[in-house]
């Protein structure tokens, strides 16, 4: 096995409040290979984005790392000063957001946004930096590179400034990038292009890529692992097409029922009762548990660990044959 490339072990994420500390990731652990895709999927409020922004020292105040670590080829970088992990941020790990005009300053020129950013990661003279802007420009697809250089983000439609956010990303040939909810606002041809551009990216620049998402479509088109979040931690992590067609986890399983699909006989979608509970109510032993149709008494007062469930790892006491015994 080699190194992996982003490692993240027993993260955990909380909020000082007046009445107590809210823990919003609570003890999440994966890794991501030189060249994977992992895609994090789950409901709003799972705490995916928020893993994210752990990673990468983005967290907005209160919040804070807890414990745990995270490592970037070895190295941990999530207790380094935030001038150090600036510099990785950007050079080591580029970030995609959901709307790319929050990446993107309406005040300038895309080029020159471009510019200043390899500039800042690679050393080049201003000639340089811009023909570098260019080929990137022409990498993630805008037409008419050369020209369009010098436009505005309000002259690209969002398909378009999506794909010059991920010519951002990619400015100082990071080795991981984080795409949190890249295609959410786009329609849906527009996020089959960048579905495809982000794996053909992939695989030409041998880039890491963790895709944050709600939507089990994309991560079944993009990733080749998946981690299912559920109230802060991880329900499911394994080969995306072990979890989406042999799901181990009740909650997977229902996330999974409730997609249509154009050959299945069933007259109504599967769906969860109830909602995901809130940070301050998460019920003792399995978070899911009030919503879980298999649950028994274990599973209200025990919290269950990634257990092995044929080829993914599963939070579920399903998996656990003395588990089921006491029941």
């Amino acid at each position: 096995m080699t190194e992996p490339l982003l490692s993240v072990q027993n993260l955990r994420v909380e909020f000082p409040t007046r009445r107590g500390i809210l823990t919003a990731v609570d003890d999440v652990s994966f890794d991501i290979q030189p060249g994977e895709v992992l895609g994090v999927v789950g409901e709003s409020g799972a705490g995916k984005s928020l893993t994210g922004a752990a990673i990468i020292g983005l967290l907005d105040p209160p919040g804070r790392i807890a414990g745990g670590e995270v490592r970037l080829k070895g190295e941990r970088i999530d207790n380094l000063p935030p001038d150090a992990l600036r510099r990785i941020r950007g050079r080591r790990i580029g970030m995609v957001f959901q709307d790319p005009l929050t990446s993107l300053n309406p005040l300038f020129r895309i080029g020159e946004q471009l510019i200043e950013t390899i500039q800042l990661h690679s050393g080049m003279n201003a000639a340089q930096a811009r023909d570098r802007a260019v080929s990137l420009l022409v990498d993630v697809g805008i037409p008419a590179a050369e020209r369009r250089i010098g436009a505005y983000p309000h002259q690209f439609s969002g398909g378009m400034r999506q794909r010059v956010v991920l010519a951002l990303a990619l400015a100082a040939n990071p080795e991981l990038i984080i795409a949190d909810e890249p295609t959410t606002a786009l329609d849906v041809s527009v996020q089959a292009q960048i579905i495809a551009l982000m794996k053909r990216l992939c695989r030409e620049h041998h880039v890491a890529i963790m895709l944050i998402t709600h939507d089990m479509g994309v991560i079944a088109e993009t990733a080749d692992r998946v981690a299912v979040m559920y109230a802060g931690r991880i329900a499911e992590i394994g080969p995306v097409r072990d979890v989406i067609k042999h799901a181990q986890h009740p909650y997977t399983q229902g996330l999974m029922g409730s997609i249509p699909t154009l050959t299945a006989d069933a007259e109504r979608l599967t769906q969860i009762p109830g909602s995901m509970p809130r940070l301050t109510a998460i019920p003792a032993g399995c978070a899911f548990n009030p919503r879980c149709p298999h649950v028994f008494h274990h599973c209200r007062v025990v919290r269950p660990e990634l257990l092995p469930a044929e080829r993914s790892l599963a939070a579920c006491w399903l998996h656990d044959a003395k588990a089921r015994v006491s029941a």
